[in-house]
């Protein structure tokens, strides 16, 4: 395949886009891969549609290899099976959804579980059939709600989505380790620095899942590390060691004190320890309990209902993790604090919430027999020596609380948590039995006897593996493609409009019937700088320039990625491209 840049689409920018917020949407733009279309909605220019397909193909090269067979779904589905499985409301405004002429709903599909259990229940009947794992690499669609960063979160991504069915929790144990095996090779290949983290299974359900996070610090997620183990996980996921219970009889009766302008823990602090609250003077952040009052609405419910999360005065709340925690329902901010006057604003404490029939759940360092500084559900007064499990009592406890450097580790007993970012390239589930419950879908067992298959879920975004691969390969220059995604395999730059021109083109020509993808850019309306900037902006491994030296039978040869340039004679540049 030859390439001419004076005949190709390709179109660089001299100046970032004013809406470009990360490198790789800025570069990619500039370097004439993609141009935006609307709004989470991006046209892959010919450039970018290689790469895309080299992506594409290396994903596809790996799932046939451990034996997935591929199909391909309609991305246009109707509402009834996604109402069967629950993941029409699950979903809420994350969908699109439409009516067709006879009023019939429809969707644009976000993923395909539905879909692949009726398939295997339309065709396979017996155990001899399983186990059986299917994929596609699919255009999906997903209603962001602030499309942001390129192809990092837009409306309409490709992916490829895998799904096994096995008779057994040892069969999906086995499908999983070898899709994750698998996802290890095709980031390997595609030349991504990432991280496999314990992860939160949200409206896809199921047991156990795992993320593949691309380290980057314009990265979505956040994630960490122990300084100690293995241990890996997004924030999401993390657990909080819990201390052990106290003695209920070890803390003395509650005492209320006047607290006035004190309606945050900074300024309750100060009180506490100006005042002696209680007889210390050594009050922390960390002995106040924070009660943070938020919204949960569930899948088709007509309202939400109110949540007091209780949780150390030193911590915030973190919303994303709190959402992960509580999903499919969705969670906001209250703000309605003039309809509810029996809930008093800074100065809200547990003490009251059962007899209100508010729900209560809190950080797992609050334990029975832990005593804290809290509000008195006064204004202007909070109390000390409240004790969980003596003066209230959760309904529960939940991961809402942020996560930071320095936390201990859930996994070992000696290790701090380390914190990175990173994007989601890949994310591994194992589902259980939802689905084939949801449809009913049984196949005959060695017994004679009906056997509901087990299911697992593998995807990866793959035009978002592009962005990722972009992200972590660039330099201030431009793009620096790995060669195993590279659009072409070298870039020829001729350095002149006379015979460096006609050689140029010749030595395309071979290099392309030797298999190699070649561009050439043969433009003659701009300057030999102007070619060498475009060629570092778009980041093909390898540049040959045929300049000057090209009338004593030598070109230069530059590695995009170390700078290093090499003159040679024309006559080894193929050998050289080849085999290094």
């Amino acid at each position: 395949m030859m390439l001419r840049m004076s005949t190709s689409l390709i179109r660089t920018l001299r100046e970032d886009p004013a809406d470009a917020e990360v490198p790789s949407h800025r570069l990619l733009l500039r370097a004439g891969y993609i141009r935006r279309a609307a709004p989470g909605g991006y046209t892959w220019l010919p450039l970018g549609r290689l790469v895309l397909e080299r992506v594409t193909e290396i994903v596809r090269a790996e799932m046939t290899a451990i034996g997935d067979q591929e199909v391909h779904f309609p991305a246009l589905l109707p509402a009834e099976p996604y109402r069967t499985s629950g993941r029409w409301t699950e979903y809420g405004d994350d969908i699109f959804t439409l009516a067709d002429r006879r009023g019939a709903e429809h969707l644009l599909a976000p993923t395909h579980e539905e879909l692949a259990a009726l398939l295997v229940k339309d065709l396979l009947t017996s155990y001899r059939d399983l186990p059986v794992t299917l994929f596609q690499i699919q255009t999906k669609f997903r209603d962001e709600a602030r499309p942001r960063a390129g192809l990092l979160r837009g409306r309409e991504f490709l992916m490829k989505d895998a799904y096994s069915f096995d008779l057994d929790d040892e069969g999906l144990r086995a499908a999983y380790g070898r899709h994750r095996a698998a996802y290890q090779r095709i980031f390997d290949r595609l030349g991504l620095d990432y991280t496999v983290v314990h992860a939160m299974s949200g409206a896809m359900g199921g047991s156990a899942s795992e993320e593949f996070l691309a380290a980057t610090p314009v990265g979505e997620d956040t994630y960490v590390g122990c300084t100690d183990c293995h241990y890996a996980a997004n924030t999401e996921a993390v657990t909080t060691p819990a201390p052990a219970s106290g003695d209920l009889r070890a803390h003395p009766a509650t005492e209320v004190h006047d607290t006035p302008e004190t309606p945050t823990i900074a300024s309750l602090v100060a009180l506490a320890n100006d005042r002696r609250l209680a007889g210390r003077d050594d009050w922390s952040a960390a002995d106040t309990l924070k009660n943070v009052v938020l919204t949960v609405r569930r899948p088709g419910a007509e309202a939400p209902e109110l949540l007091v999360v209780g949780l150390p005065g030193d911590r915030e709340v973190d919303l994303k993790r709190l959402a992960a925690t509580l999903a499919p329902a969705t969670v906001d901010v209250f703000e309605a604090w003039d309809e509810h006057p029996e809930l008093v604003r800074g100065y809200l404490g547990p003490q009251i919430l059962g007899k209100l029939g508010v729900r209560y759940l809190v950080d797992p360092r609050v334990v029975p027999g832990t005593a804290w500084l809290t509000g008195a559900n006064e204004p202007g007064r909070h109390a000390t020596n409240v004790v969980c499990g003596r003066d209230f009592t959760p309904d529960g406890t939940v991961e809402a609380a942020e996560v930071r450097p320095g936390d201990p580790c859930p996994a070992c007993a000696t290790g701090r948590l380390t914190m990175r970012r990173g994007i989601e390239i890949g994310h591994i589930f194992q589902l259980g039995r939802r689905y084939t419950d949801a449809f009913a879908v049984d196949v005959l067992g060695p017994q004679g006897k009906p056997v509901r298959p087990t299911m697992g879920c593998y995807g990866i975004g793959v035009s978002r593996a592009v962005t990722a691969i972009a992200e972590q390969h660039h330099d201030a220059r431009g793009l620096v493609w790995p060669a195993s995604v590279a659009p072409c395999d070298v870039h020829l730059v001729a350095a002149g409009k006379g015979p460096q021109l006609d050689a140029a083109l010749d030595l395309g020509a071979r290099l392309a019937d030797a298999g190699l993808r070649v561009l050439v850019d043969d433009r003659t309306a701009v300057s030999a700088g102007v070619k060498f900037t475009d060629a570092e902006l778009i980041g093909i491994p390898r540049t040959v320039v045929v300049g000057r030296r090209l009338a004593d039978g030598y070109v230069e040869l530059r590695d995009r990625a170390t700078g290093e340039r090499t003159e040679l004679p024309v006559a080894d540049v193929l050998e050289k491209l080849l085999h290094g």
